[in-house]
Order: structure tokens, then sequence, then C-alpha cells
């Protein structure tokens, strides 16, 4: 064990820095990198709104980016965690669906999530007990699901001159 590796059971931090630009009439570009455990991997991304909100439709709406990013994790869970626990999969299908109500306060509106239904479609050889146990694990160790479950807070901050007002 080398010695920027943690001990086993040691918590590790895991960090993820995303900078934006405006680009569109509702265009945004991304730019995302892991910073901890450090990386050099930039992904770069965009998000739209269609018509219906303003933009042109040049890429992804986020609210769809925030859906194929929970399914996508916890199915990068579920086989990263069955080589481990000896899981057996044959096929994987996730089929995810997420709702929100939006309430219109005059010119403005606001959200609410309504819910979070993710249905697993695993193929194994293997007793359910042992899929049933796998997707618990999955679901513990997709860092999405964990977030979006724990109560958080989320701070905002604007920059004015040199100094950030709390938002």
């Amino acid at each position: 064990m080398t010695a920027t590796e943690p001990k086993r059971g040691e918590p590790v931090v895991v960090q993820f820095n995303c900078s934006g630009k405006a680009t569109g009439k509702m265009r945004n570009d991304l730019s995302v990198r892991m910073v901890q455990p450090p990386s050099d991997e930039v992904i770069e991304l965009a998000t739209d709104e269609g018509a219906y909100h303003g933009g042109d439709a040049t890429a992804p709406p986020p609210l769809s980016l925030f859906v194929a990013s929970l399914t996508g994790c916890i199915m990068t869970q579920l086989r990263a965690f069955s080589r481990r626990m000896g899981v057996k999969i044959d096929d994987l299908n996730v089929e995810t669906r997420v709702s929100w109500t939006r309430t219109t306060i005059g010119r403005l509106y606001e959200t609410a999530p309504e819910s979070i239904e993710i249905d697993v479609f695993l193929e194994s050889s293997d007793a359910d007990d042992k899929v049933v146990a796998l997707i618990e694990a999955a679901k513990k160790g997709c860092f999405i699901e964990q977030t979006l479950g724990a109560a958080n807070t989320i701070t905002h901050r604007y920059k004015s001159g040199e100094d950030f007002i709390a938002v």
C-alpha cells in the first residue's frame, strides 16, 4: 500500500468541479473535472433547452442529463459490485422515472420533487437473495442516489466586484 492509498474503511473524499458558460439563448457549455482523488480527465458537456423553454435544442436539457446520470450511476455500481460480491449478471437494463411539480407564481415558477423510481431488470443465474443484496449494495455505492436521499444544504454565491454575496 502506498502512502497515498487510504486504509480499508477510511473515508475518501470524492469531489467533482464544474465550470459553466452561457453560450446561446439557453445553451450552457460545461467543463467537469474530478479533483479528489486527483484526475487529469476533463469532460466537456453542454445543455440546452428546446423551443418550449426558449432554447435551440442543440444539446440535451439539464433534467435529461440528471436522470441519465442517476440511471448510469446505479448501473455502474451494479456491475462493479457484482464482481466483488460474486453475482453473475447475464443482462442488465434499468428504467428510471423522475417527476416534479411546477407551480406558476406570476411570471415565474417554483418546482418541487415528486418521486424517483428505479426499476432494475437484472438477469442472473444466482438466487434472488444474492441479486437483492447486490442491488442494496449498489444503492449505497451510487454517489448520486446517496446525494438525493440525504438532506443537503446547497449554497449559492453571487460574485459582485471582488466579493461574493451569499444568496
